[in-house]
């Protein structure tokens, strides 16, 4: 078997590569990466790199259809990855999430890939205010982000076909210890703040409803999706349905863990639009037992809480570091290493 991985340099990547390496031990697993983040290394002995057979650097945009000669499965990674870099690289983030996915999975059908495995996103729900959304309910997507989302999802379903077949994996906020990590993530951010400062600011009034999932359940999933039989297309919400909070709950659950922390809510702050829960149960009948979530919320914070340790952190502006992948990318432009764009210069 031969997979391919692109965005393997992300957040998410060193977990589905190690996850992937595990299951298919003997298959060849390529990475492809345009490489903004490679440098972002955190609390490795090693670059999950190591695991690869292969790894190309190159954009998603410009990836040359040769590459994926004798490709049995594609998990599609790479992406304009939250909502301030969508805000800020609006076009972008349609060019890179939408137009150079529809052209990826279109080479990839020509190549004769069986498998392709999107990298979506729970976010398509939006404002959900009516209980847990499964995947017939409507999509409501607020920003750049989700929006490219679903553009994908919709475009997707007319390449899927018996003998490529397509997941949509909708996943929840990530959260979780990685060999790239980022603390621009809700739960990530808290165990930061109250490790450095002993103290969580929410910014919103606490009440938005958000779905949590491990990077590394995330990556059992993707595994699940690799070599899964059945439909030809399907979208599937991937989670449990035990990991919807509020914003105020997983306050209270990073203080539950780490002592003295304090936190300031902001009760006059202006609803905040994107609250959604949402319902795994489909992602329960059809992946199994063995590939369901197994790190709880008090196991992730933990979690985050040692690999900060062994990383010595003391960051407590930690908002206006690298580990905030905003913030690295304006460095690169800022260095004209990057242009406009978001190619690479020279």
């Amino acid at each position: 078997m031969h997979i391919f991985i692109t965005g393997h340099m992300g957040y998410v990547g060193p977990s589905v590569v190690r996850q992937l390496r595990s299951s298919f031990p003997e298959a060849t697993l390529t990475g492809f990466d345009t490489g903004y983040f490679s440098t972002c290394l955190t609390g490795l002995d090693a670059t999950p790199e190591s695991l690869l057979d292969k790894q190309y650097r190159g954009d998603v945009r410009r990836l040359d259809e040769k590459m994926l000669a004798g490709v049995d499965a594609i998990v599609h990674l790479a992406a304009i990855s939250n909502d301030p870099m969508g805000n800020q690289y609006e076009q972008l983030t349609f060019d890179v999430n939408y137009e150079a996915c529809i052209a990826l999975a279109k080479k990839a059908k020509n190549c004769g890939v069986k498998q392709f495995v999107f990298a979506s996103s729970c976010s398509v729900y939006g404002c959900a205010d009516q209980g847990a959304r499964s995947e017939s309910s409507e999509v409501n997507p607020l920003t750049a982000y989700a929006k490219s989302k679903v553009m994908s999802e919709q475009a997707l379903v007319a390449l899927a076909d018996t003998q490529f077949k397509v997941t949509c994996l909708r996943f929840p906020t990530a959260c979780g210890m990685s060999g790239r990590l980022r603390l621009d993530l809700v739960l990530n951010d808290f165990v930061a703040s109250a490790f450095t400062s002993k103290k969580i600011t929410i910014l919103s009034d606490g009440t938005p409803w958000r779905p949590l999932i491990n990077v590394k359940d995330m990556a059992r999933a993707i595994d699940w999706a690799v070599s899964r039989e059945g439909d030809a297309y399907l979208v599937i919400n991937a989670g449990s349905d035990d990991a919807n909070y509020r914003v105020s709950d997983l306050a209270r659950a990073v203080a539950d863990r780490i002592s003295g922390v304090e936190i300031s809510i902001n009760q006059n702050a202006s609803p905040d639009k994107r609250s959604y829960q949402v319902s795994f149960q489909r992602f329960r009948e059809l992946a199994g037992e063995v590939y369901q979530p197994r790190y709880d919320l008090d196991a992730t914070i933990d979690e985050l809480k040692q690999g900060l340790e062994e990383m010595e952190f003391s960051d407590s502006d930690f908002r206006n570091s690298f580990l905030i992948r905003l913030n690295y990318l304006n460095h690169l432009r800022s260095e004209k290493l990057l242009d406009e764009g978001l190619f690479w210069v020279g």
